[in-house]
């Protein structure tokens, strides 16, 4: 600078260097410990690494572990692995098998696997197990770059998250994306949709270790997010006041102390699973005081807790309900239809919580006889002419939804005009 001020000329202007782009992501210090939020390197993750097999002249094996119905009425999930060569796929897929069943033994996953779609993406290292793994400075050339002792913390699992859309966009569709680390090692993140490439059509990713029985529970943490739009429930020392006077979008956050004003007053003293009383609990987002959460505490406030609390499970089946539906059929809505036509729909699995009511209705009456039957045509359901509609409704009658707003949600409804 001091030449060029001085009219000297001191060559070709060096090219700019491009801003170190970073990741906002979210970790886990220990198996029951409270989360932590921290920002990291995009890329190459802050760490010196061999480079990575890529896709070019290899088409990653997809397989089905779970299909219950068309990727358009269903929330797709893909899990991908890394750290396992070409001869531990099968080792991959029965650890995905292994942490997905942990996964939807929480409810309310457990209740509503039935949404799901869940597809296995085959990434083959060359090298097995990741970096990181025991120490910091082992360096292991995999598929996707997983690494513990991310940007210096431990049990920071990152990931090359341009690497994990490419496999990504091998599944049929993606909405959420687990990458699962060949590795003991307990660690793991959670990466939000804002953070990931570019065009990326996931709402979020989550990297969990293999082999370690309470990993688990950071897929469960970060599907709170991504699917319920659930905020974090924890608290920094030192954050102080929660800064605004507007309230929190997420449904398990309040500013309103007064009981009545809550989201969740339709709860207010519910025994709740996790283990306190549903009520008005100071801290959360973050913040010290001046926010409020519904219990004492839950899986979206510390990993010591399995369960999602009553507003969580609550949140959780509207954001299934908003990219899956309980009811489908293979024929076609937009094609009129003879009297006779044959109308079969189908019923998504679901259990437990899940009460699902299948009504028939012609031009907007409700066929009464009909009511719970998979398969009519118009002509067993009176419909006599042209020009008339008939129409599959189903609603989710669970007591785990209490919101009027959320209710309407539940239900899905496909209409058939008759010619």
């Amino acid at each position: 600078m001091a030449a060029l001020v001085g009219g000297v000329n001191s060559g070709p202007a060096e090219a700019a260097v491009p801003p170190v782009r970073t990741q906002h992501v979210e970790y886990f210090p220990g198996p029951w410990a409270e989360p932590r939020q921290v920002t990291v390197p995009a890329g190459a993750l802050g760490r010196t690494a061999r480079p990575t097999p890529t896709l070019a002249g290899t088409t990653p094996a997809v397989q089905a572990l779970q299909r219950t119905g068309p990727v358009s009425g269903r929330l797709d999930l893909v899990v991908m692995g890394d750290g396992y060569t070409a001869d531990e796929q099968g080792e991959f897929a029965a650890d995905a098998e292994e942490k997905l069943d942990a996964i939807f033994d929480v409810e309310p996953y457990r209740s509503y696997r039935g949404l799901f779609n869940i597809w296995l993406v085959n990434a083959v290292s060359n090298e097995s197990g990741v970096s990181g793994d025991p120490r910091a400075d082992t360096v292991k050339d995999t598929a996707l770059g997983s690494s513990f002792f991310c940007d210096g913390t431990e049990r920071l699992l990152c990931v090359d998250t341009d690497k994990v859309a490419q496999y990504a966009g091998r599944a049929p569709d993606a909405d959420i994306v687990f990458v699962i680390a060949n590795s003991a090692k307990y660690g793991g993140a959670g990466y939000s949709a804002a953070d990931l490439p570019s065009g990326s059509t996931f709402h979020g990713v989550a990297t969990m270790s293999s082999d370690n029985d309470r990993s688990y529970l950071i897929g469960a943490h970060e599907l709170g997010h991504s699917i319920g739009h659930l905020a974090d429930e924890y608290q920094y020392t030192g954050y102080g006041t929660y800064p605004s006077a507007e309230e929190p979008a997420a449904a398990n956050l309040t500013i309103h102390r007064d009981l009545g004003a809550t989201k969740w007053y339709r709860w207010l003293g519910t025994q709740d699973p996790s283990g306190s009383v549903v009520g008005t609990y100071e801290g959360g987002g973050y913040y010290e005081a001046g926010v409020y959460r519904p219990t004492e505490t839950s899986i979206m406030r510390s990993l010591a807790s399995t369960e999602f609390n009553v507003v969580g499970r609550e949140a959780m089946i509207a954001g299934f309900y908003a990219d899956a539906d309980a009811l489908t059929s293979s024929l076609p809505t937009y094609r009129p239809i003879g009297q006779g036509r044959r109308i079969t729909v189908r019923l998504a699995p679901l259990t437990g919580l899940a009460d699902l009511e299948l009504t028939w209705y012609v031009d907007g009456r409700q066929v009464l006889p009909a009511t719970g039957d998979l398969s009519v045509t118009p002509r067993e359901l009176g419909v006599r002419g042209h020009g008339h509609e008939v129409t599959a409704t189903v609603t989710d009658h669970t007591t785990a939804v209490r919101d009027p707003a959320v209710q309407a949600q539940t239900t899905t409804s496909l209409t058939w005009t008759v010619r």
